[in-house]
């Protein structure tokens, strides 16, 4: 296996923020995440999670819990198997764990996408709904990205809203939020925050959204 960096990364879908957080490297070094926001520095947030010491698998170990009331896992563990499977395999060998996280009040706050941390990730619910509700308007990338896999943006007054089917959040988890978060676990060369996001981007753009409709 490769050898693993300890940095951990989470794709957020707050407007209210994008947590990045530095400690103690005995602890937890670094958070950055793929998210619903902007970012902001935010130490004192912290929802409870079941961390995975490194473990050296040799195959991935997968952990469904349930989503929470009013939320859905919008990808089975067979979908994301079959994904991972479908990359090369010198981009998925080191990953340990992945695990379908339940939505706390907490977590609620400041709602992941996806997380990653050290070789294990972490997939987060969606709303039942499909519907994610703001009160501030997308950012470009956020725009640019509901575009390529399906969501669409609306506004009622000062209210914006971003609509999936079930096959566009499939499409978006499992071309996007997964290789997203396996491209940060990949990522054994930076440490910079916004240097380990552009390239966990560059990632799930060329391996997510490119391999799966051909060259673009």
């Amino acid at each position: 296996m490769t050898s693993r960096a300890r940095h951990h990364s989470h794709h957020q879908r707050a407007l209210r923020g994008n947590m990045h957080r530095t400690r103690s490297r005995s602890i937890r070094p670094m958070v950055a995440n793929r998210q619903r926001g902007s970012t902001i520095q935010s130490a004192a947030f912290s929802a409870p999670e079941t961390w995975y010491d490194p473990q050296e698998r040799d195959s991935i170990r997968y952990v469904r819990n349930p989503a929470g009331d009013g939320y859905l896992h919008p990808v089975s563990i067979d979908e994301v198997r079959q994904r991972i499977a479908a990359l090369p395999a010198r981009f998925t060998e080191s990953i340990e764990v992945v695990q379908f996280s339940s939505m706390t009040r907490k977590r609620s706050l400041f709602p992941l996408y996806g997380m990653q941390w050290g070789p294990n990730i972490y997939l987060y619910p969606i709303e039942s709904s499909l519907q994610e509700t703001y009160h501030r308007p997308p950012h470009p990338q956020q725009l640019i990205e509901a575009r390529m896999y399906g969501g669409v943006w609306s506004q009622v007054g000062s209210i914006w809203t971003l609509t999936w089917t079930l096959d566009s959040i499939r499409d978006f988890y499992l071309n996007n939020v997964l290789v997203h978060e396996i491209g940060h676990v990949n990522d054994q060369r930076n440490t910079n925050t916004a240097a380990r996001e552009r390239y966990a981007n560059w990632f799930a753009t060329e391996y997510g959204y490119r391999s799966t409709r051909g060259r673009v």
